[in-house]
């Protein structure tokens, strides 16, 4: 049975078949929808016996991988911070950040929340949007670079919809910034922790001022500045 279900998840369109039905577990719970699709990875994991280039996962993280996470997620930091967020604010409104708003002020909250980000987003999300999702699709489609591209257009969308919770202004934004990280990846396809680190960096800092009460004042602080 096991063998089964492995040779069936590895084909090529299953990815297409998990991306459907993951969704539908969002009526019980919206996290549901992402644990049903990392269960997906972590058996095809198991069943490659731990191969983790099968999900880009080829590279060990290095210096320079660390330095060109950290100047990249800063780059992008400032990009949304400074850019996009204002623009999209203006145009759809205000984010919903009220599931994480109870971590202002609160240090357990926050190194609690910290944690489950870096294991959960950074690396979960990463290695399920990324490394399964955008990576098998792009192997269906052809394993081109147009396929690739294609491939990080539908993964971003599905990404963005999958952060609805933040309003419309959420799904728009982490679209935006979900293909410019499948870009990225797209360039670096077999080096997905390049993307984890990233990710846990931008997050990181973004948690870190809500904490602190100051992610609407280091915008208007920017905005000055520039």
């Amino acid at each position: 049975m096991k063998t089964k279900l492995f040779n069936y998840l590895n084909k090529p369109y299953a990815v297409v078949f998990i991306m459907l039905i993951a969704p539908l577990f969002g009526f019980m719970d919206r996290n549901f929808v992402f644990f049903f699709g990392l269960g997906v990875v972590f058996l095809l994991l198991k069943g490659s016996k731990y191969d983790w280039s099968k999900f880009g996962i080829g590279e060990k993280i290095t210096k320079k991988t660390i330095t060109k996470s950290i100047l990249i997620a800063l780059v992008l930091f400032l990009v949304f911070t400074v850019i996009i967020d204002p623009l999209l604010q203006n145009l759809l409104g205000t984010y919903d950040l009220s599931s994480i708003d109870d971590i202002r002020g609160n240090l357990s909250g926050y190194v609690i929340l910290m944690l489950v980000m870096w294991v959960f987003a950074a690396f979960g999300e990463e290695i399920l949007f990324r490394g399964y999702y955008m990576k098998g699709l792009a192997e269906l489609f052809g394993n081109s670079n147009k396929a690739w591209m294609y491939s990080a257009v539908i993964t971003s969308l599905y990404f963005g919809i999958s952060h609805a919770y933040q309003g419309f202004i959420g799904v728009v934004s982490v679209f935006l910034w979900s293909l410019l990280i499948s870009l990225l990846f797209n360039k670096n396809r077999n080096n997905l922790l390049l993307l984890v680190l990233i990710h846990g960096i931008y997050d990181s800092i973004g948690i870190t001022l809500i904490y602190l009460n100051k992610d609407t004042v280091i915008t208007d602080w920017l905005l000055q500045l520039l």
